[in-house]
């Protein structure tokens, strides 16, 4: 895990869906995979999130932003699969939690190339 950058612990609205998200699931039985409810037991003990987690978790969401669009989508007496599975990833604040590290991992990443770049390499001469 890389520990530079921003926090990479959930913050409270992140692990407050997630749990909400595994108490659906326990009561209606049905949303989310193995790696969802994997990802909602971490966020709900807040333990700090890698650089593929995020990765991951920006994929999912890009990937299911349309199951917002279903029936019974945040209808917490019968939700959809959807908004149970959405939940398990942190919700919406996980979704904008995921994305605003993603930017900043990508402008490490970018920040730690031009440095190469700005630095001579050892034992070359620069010439003027």
């Amino acid at each position: 895990m890389q520990e530079t950058g921003p926090d990479r612990i959930p913050p409270p609205e992140m692990a407050a869906a997630a749990e909400k998200g595994l108490k659906l699931r326990a009561q209606h039985r049905r949303g989310g995979t193995t790696a969802g409810i994997a990802r909602a037991q971490d966020f709900k003990a807040r333990k700090p999130v890698s650089d593929r987690t995020i990765r991951r978790m920006v994929s999912y969401f890009t990937r299911h932003k349309v199951d917002k669009r279903a029936e019974n989508f945040g209808d917490e007496e019968n939700p959809s699969t959807g908004y149970i599975a959405w939940l398990l990833w942190g919700g919406d604040a996980g979704q904008k939690w995921a994305e605003e590290h993603r930017r900043a991992i990508e402008r490490a990443k970018q920040e730690a190339r031009m440095q190469r770049f700005r630095q001579p390499q050892e034992g070359s001469s620069r010439v003027s």
